[in-house]
């Protein structure tokens, strides 16, 4: 266990010490934490109720806050390590040297987790004018790397930072336009689906001539950890690579690479399944999005290019704030669902699986037994996916391969707490890109696998769509 002055000291770079999460419960009297938890609504339920998102890990709260709070069973050392964890998503990072968070840059996106991820929910594209925060541009090159996935762009490496500490110059600039066009429905109804375009401009160096990208907004982090202690067989189950049911859904694993194990796993979150635990995702993107290296990532995001200062540093971020960090996400609570009751969400799910949308959307799940962490075992939970790649149609490709997602597939997103988006982020962007401005337009940019649930919808009644958008706002 290591002291508290560690918290803000790195650990060298050849230490790989990488157990799921190591527990720190000697700050207790020294950081106070007590006075700063968020407390949500207790538990009062005598069984499991479908409105009980997150299963016991389940808050009553539709307010700002909603996103933000811990799972409200856990130990109170558990409760310790989520608060230590909270308080480190926010800390901003700033260049070396200096006391507090030294290693930003020196390129970068953001220079904190919660300036993505908003009260820890849904980011979106920039506005007319400004640079990407809660949006960032995947980079690579035609092929694999040798694991499997893509190949960085040289120049850019895997992602591009249109930011840059003093003295350096940012990667390149992004602007957006949008293109609309006016869909008629057949009951008269009309919606725009915008497109977006993409300029990348004031590049440091040439861009390589085969570059591919893809625009992906921040997801929301709550209830990942339970979606981390879905059992990896019952992923597997719901896959049907080949349809050999013949339903049209033939969602398949994205295979990816474990850096803490060493090996291939299910690749779990991300917008194409490209992490497989909560460790390399936050780890990811230290690095990527800050330029913090880490246990994991120990190389500057910038290694091979011209703006990298070839200094041999420690990593930036100690093993115990990276673990406090995962924690902190893999305890994130889940709002539960609101107006269940009501005729209109009662019919709106009715309507929800008549479309056939619950097929890929998949309600209900279980998570698996967990000895070691007790508060994610055997919960009953009610996500709304599959964590699955599935073909969405060529409208919302990104041509830009990753591990096994092509570049038209994309992993399912949970639908569990996407009512309370505007609530919580004051905006209702959605997809990947954050093009669709409501859920209705999220609906009918779905093509390939989910075109014949498009269509379903497309050909309901004003008030059957207006259900069925009921319905997804309960959730």
């Amino acid at each position: 266990m290591r002291s508290i002055q560690d918290l803000s000291r790195p650990m060298s770079a050849g230490t790989t010490n990488l157990r799921p999460f190591r527990s720190i419960g000697v700050l207790v009297c020294v950081l106070a934490l007590a006075s700063c938890r968020k407390e949500p609504g207790s538990w009062t339920a005598s069984e499991e109720h479908p409105w009980a998102s997150g299963g016991s890990q389940t808050v009553f709260d539709a307010g700002t806050g909603a996103f933000s709070h811990g799972f409200p069973q856990m130990s109170a050392t558990a409760s310790t390590l989520h608060g230590i964890g909270d308080i480190q998503f926010e800390q901003t990072f700033v260049s070396a040297p200096a006391p507090v968070n030294p290693g930003l840059g020196p390129v970068f996106n953001s220079v904190s987790c919660t300036s993505c991820h908003v009260g820890d929910g849904r980011g979106k594209p920039p506005a007319a004018g400004e640079q990407p925060i809660s949006m960032l541009f995947r980079l690579s090159v035609p092929g694999q790397d040798v694991f499997g996935g893509p190949l960085p762009a040289p120049g850019f490496g895997g992602q591009l930072q249109p930011r840059a500490i003093f003295g350096v110059q940012p990667e390149a600039d992004v602007s957006i336009a949008w293109t609309e066009e006016e869909v008629i429905l057949p009951d008269g109804g009309t919606a725009h689906l915008r497109t977006p375009q993409i300029a990348f401009t004031n590049a440091y160096t040439a861009f390589p001539g085969d570059m591919l990208w893809s625009p992906r907004v921040a997801p929301p982090v709550f209830g990942l950890g339970l979606l981390e202690a879905i059992a990896g067989a019952d992923i597997r189950s719901n896959a049907d690579e080949q349809d050999a049911n013949a339903d049209g859904i033939s969602g398949k694993v994205n295979e990816v690479w474990d850096i803490a194990q060493q090996r291939t796993a299910i690749g779990r979150f991300g917008w194409k399944a490209e992490q497989p635990t909560l460790l390399q995702q936050c780890a990811a993107a230290y690095n990527e999005d800050m330029g913090v290296t880490n246990p994991l990532f120990i190389l500057e995001s910038t290694h091979g290019q011209p703006q990298y200062d070839g200094l041999n540093d420690d990593v930036e971020l100690t093993d115990s704030v990276l673990h406090a960090v995962a924690f902190y996400v893999r305890t994130l609570a889940v709002p539960a669902r609101r107006n269940t009751g009501d005729p209109q969400v009662v019919r709106g799910e009715e309507l929800f699986s008549a479309a056939k949308c619950d097929r890929c959307h998949i309600p209900e799940h279980r998570t698996a037994v967990n000895v070691a962490f007790p508060p994610v075992s055997n919960q009953r939970i009610f996500p709304y996916t599959d964590l699955l790649l599935h073909d969405m149609g060529d409208a919302l490709s990104d041509n830009r391969p990753s591990y096994r997602a092509e570049g038209a597939e994309w992993r399912t997103p949970p639908l569990w707490g996407i009512g309370l988006t505007q609530v919580v982020n004051g905006h209702q962007n959605f997809l990947h890109d954050g093009r669709a401005r409501s859920l209705l337009e999220a609906v009918l940019w779905h093509g390939g696998e989910a075109e014949a649930s498009a269509q379903a919808v497309r050909m309901m009644t004003a008030s059957e769509r207006q259900a069925l958008l009921a319905f997804l706002g309960s959730l």
